[in-house]
């Protein structure tokens, strides 16, 4: 049996999540009661290949004390050795502040209390920690679109399996925040920056000219091997201590340059050791799975604007 719980902010996609889930198959059910956990899973019956796919989405409108028991009720579901994921939603709260502006909706922590929007923002993290410390996968959908969210979904989650670790190799710019979900951060802001070129201001790490640029200077590579190596030498750590999903984030300024560059090369090196690689370059708006077989080449120059 299969059980997907998807929880998070409010305003942070949850019931897209969920409706991702229920159109690959999932019996979905949204504000879900956490103490009926136990109960759900003992009632339905296994479908006909002997496993139940269920998505049920716990919010911060369950009860206080059902919430407070989430950690018990999540371990006793484990010893069942039912396969339990816990995908936890966060958006950056100034863009949540926007979003509920624009649609003037009211935010379920306002009711009945004289909370300001931001005050309950942050009254719901603070009551959502238990489950998002417990969370196998934190998707940050502060840049991501409806269609980007439905598919983080699928790739991430639907086509998980539950003894492999996912892991994703991200880019990007420290002027736009470091991504909420990342769980590593490497920082190559110290690097020589193609940026301050005219001729490679456009064009990005993935792109002939940039590797050039980069792979004349030593200590791009001296960085590199630097983060292979840290990688390669606590990744069976991570493994070992049952994760699902890492994020290895690489931030440059712009997330342009030099964080692509890199991401590009840690993952397809990565890819030929690890089974289930995928490669994030937040400021390009690329989201890829890494296949062994290949490796980072060079792209053809497009122009993008840093």
């Amino acid at each position: 049996m299969q059980l997907v719980i998807i929880s998070g902010r409010s305003g942070s996609g949850k019931s897209i999540a969920l409706q991702a889930l229920e159109d690959l198959g999932y019996y979905a059910i949204d504000n879900f009661p956490a103490m009926l956990l136990g109960s759900l899973v003992e009632e339905l019956p296994s479908g006909p290949s002997g496993q139940s796919s269920i998505a049920v989405s716990i919010d911060s409108r369950n009860l206080p004390h059902a919430l407070e028991r989430f950690p018990r009720l999540l371990e006793e579901l484990r010893t069942r050795k039912i396969d339990c994921q816990v995908i936890y939603l966060t958006t950056d709260a100034r863009i949540l502040i926007e979003r509920y502006s624009a649609t003037r909706r009211r935010h379920p922590m306002t009711r009945g209390s004289d909370m300001t929007l931001g005050e309950a923002i942050d009254s719901e993290d603070a009551t959502l920690s238990d489950i998002r410390n417990l969370a196998d996968l934190i998707i940050d959908t502060s840049r991501l679109s409806v269609h980007d969210l439905r598919g983080r979904i699928t790739d991430q989650v639907a086509s998980h399996r539950p003894d492999q670790l996912t892991l994703t190799v991200e880019s990007f710019g420290f002027k736009g925040g470091v991504p909420l979900d990342a769980d590593i951060v490497f920082d190559a802001r110290c690097l020589p920056n193609p940026y301050w070129d005219p001729r490679l201001r456009s064009a990005t790490g993935r792109d002939p000219s940039i590797v050039a640029f980069l792979e004349q200077y030593p200590l791009v590579g001296e960085m590199l091997d630097d983060i292979i190596g840290w990688i390669e030498r606590w990744l069976p750590a991570y493994r070992s201590s049952h994760r699902s999903y890492l994020t290895v984030a690489i931030g440059c300024t712009g997330g342009q340059h030099r964080s692509v560059y890199l991401a590009e090369r840690l993952a397809h090196h990565l890819a030929q050791r690890q089974p289930d690689v995928r490669l994030r370059h937040r400021e390009l708006g690329i989201h890829t799975p890494v296949s062994p077989s290949t490796q980072a080449t060079p792209e053809s120059p497009e122009s993008k604007e840093s």
